[in-house]
């Protein structure tokens, strides 16, 4: 796994403006590609970011790469807890939930309260886990507040695009991932 991969699908978490980001990638090995995700988390780690493979299969791979302090934050809230106590998550703790996803993503099924490990809005996530009628689709699907949505559609592209540009400059991954957010 890349550093451009890593750019590619997770510059708004990189920049801190997003809670996590899920992406799959193909590899040849799992030894190597687990070495690749240690070694990134030893550069990146000290930067408020975490890297884990969610579910590895013979040649590809479900990566996870999240703050876990926007997510210990997202998931403590009242309306988020409810969501994954509604799902079956017996434990609030980020670490357990992550967990509990990854499980559910081994067993084939799709968790649709997975936009919750993503930083979604817990109105889109209940509007998508109830299958309603969405007003637009972009980075999720949105029931709830659209122009918010509009907006941080564009922020995380234009994100993308700036944090591409820079990599393909030469500015290093360490360089680009904004240090700590919160503890």
């Amino acid at each position: 796994m890349s550093e451009e991969t890593l750019i590619r699908h997770c510059s708004p978490t990189l920049a801190g403006i997003k809670t996590g980001n899920i992406f799959s990638c193909t590899h040849e090995s799992t030894d190597v590609l687990r070495d690749q995700i240690r070694a990134l988390n030893r550069r990146l780690a000290s930067r408020g970011l975490c890297i884990l493979p969610l579910r590895i299969s013979e040649s590809s791979a479900l990566i996870y790469v999240y703050r876990p302090s926007k997510l210990r934050a997202d998931l403590a809230g009242a309306d988020a807890a409810a969501v994954l106590a509604s799902r079956g998550y017996s434990d609030a703790k980020p670490s357990r939930c992550i967990a509990t996803l990854a499980e559910r993503l081994k067993g084939g099924d799709f968790p649709h309260e997975i936009g919750l490990f993503l930083g979604y809005p817990v109105e889109d996530v209940i509007g998508f886990i109830e299958k309603r009628e969405c007003k637009l689709s972009g980075a999720w699907k949105v029931y709830g507040d659209e122009e918010l949505a509009r907006r941080t559609f564009a922020k995380y592209k234009k994100c993308t695009d700036v944090y591409t540009r820079q990599h393909r400059s030469g500015k290093p991954i360490e360089r680009l991932t904004v240090s700590r957010l919160g503890v």
